[in-house]
């Protein structure tokens, strides 16, 4: 028996808490990886899980070895990597996890320039808005706003994430444009169902005290995508982050609401274990991400430069 494999496959069933889930990561058989796992305790003489109907558990000597046991996996991993940086080859899969918000109509320029610079590295990529902790699940990291909880993550900011209100020139024409934040309660309303403020929001305006609104909401999605074309379609005022409404806006599809008002700011960020399994070739990933998404986003940059959006950002 491969002792590092057992370790390893030890370390995902662990991890993912489930034999199924962790022969689907390393891309074996269900049966491959309980052998494995039943020869790994037969080696060191004791179980390793409390196995039932519904989940996998640790038992008392799971517990007690599954951080030496990551560490020694995620060192093993690191070292392999740096070997091959030694030698200018990177190669292997990685696996990421992105919002679609992000992804779609952002991310694939990207992925192709860094696909040709290095083109051994296979990129496993799982698109949701669901908020995920990344060692529980398997990836090597999770580009996400709102961060999971979890003490064996680090985290790096990429841009700031902003929000506007906006709506059809159309819906505007028929309904009215509101003047201040609390005419948005007379409109029907399209709001992200994730945000972990709920329907309150807080406007901003210089020289102001900020005013707090309860919304009522007609539409609830977790789809920022739906909210735009549900925009398009003349059928209220949305909330928006830029990097959606931005090409609608500047193309005249959409107009901006309440624009002397400004909106608090999230961070997309990058969420990935302490304990790196692909240390190389995330390292490589975040630098391709850097490289192409700048502090000030283009999207928000097109805004400020045509007057649409205001420089200063409001965490």
């Amino acid at each position: 028996m491969d002792r590092f494999v057992a370790i390893e496959t030890f370390v995902r069933v662990a991890e993912a808490r489930s034999f199924a889930e962790a022969a689907r990561q390393l891309r074996v058989a269900r049966s491959v990886v309980t052998d494995r796992i039943r020869q790994f305790e037969a080696e060191v003489g004791a179980p390793l899980f409390i196995r039932n109907t519904r989940n996998v558990v640790l038992s008392e000597l799971g517990q007690a070895f599954l951080r030496d046991c990551t560490d020694l996996v995620g060192r093993t991993h690191s070292v392999v990597d740096q070997m091959r940086e030694v030698k200018s080859s990177s190669a292997g899969r990685l696996r990421v996890y992105a919002l679609p918000g992000f992804v779609l109509g952002h991310l694939a320029r990207m992925l192709q320039d860094f696909q040709e610079r290095y083109p051994k590295i296979v990129l496993d990529l799982v698109v949701s808005d669901a908020v995920i902790d990344p060692v529980k699940e398997g990836f090597d990291c999770a580009l996400q706003i709102f961060p999971p909880r979890s003490e064996e993550l680090v985290s790096r900011r990429l841009f700031p994430v902003r929000r506007v209100f906006c709506a059809s020139p159309q819906y505007l024409r028929r309904h009215g444009v509101p003047r201040v934040p609390a005419d948005l309660l007379r409109h029907r309303l399209g709001w992200y169902s994730g945000y972990p403020t709920r329907d309150r929001i807080s406007f901003h305006h210089a020289g102001e005290e900020p005013v707090a609104l309860t919304l009522d909401p007609v539409l609830l999605t977790n789809s920022v995508h739906l909210l735009r074309e549900y925009a398009q379609e003349h059928a209220g005022i949305v909330c928006l982050p830029t990097l959606v409404a931005s090409g609608p806006v500047l193309a005249g599809e959409l107009e901006l609401v309440l624009p002397k008002y400004d909106l608090s700011a999230f961070w997309l960020s990058v969420f990935y274990p302490a304990n790196l399994r692909s240390q190389h070739k995330l390292k490589l990933f975040l630098e391709a991400l850097h490289a192409a998404f700048p502090d000030v986003p283009p999207w928000d940059q097109a805004l400020i430069e045509r007057g649409r959006l205001r420089a200063d950002l409001i965490d």
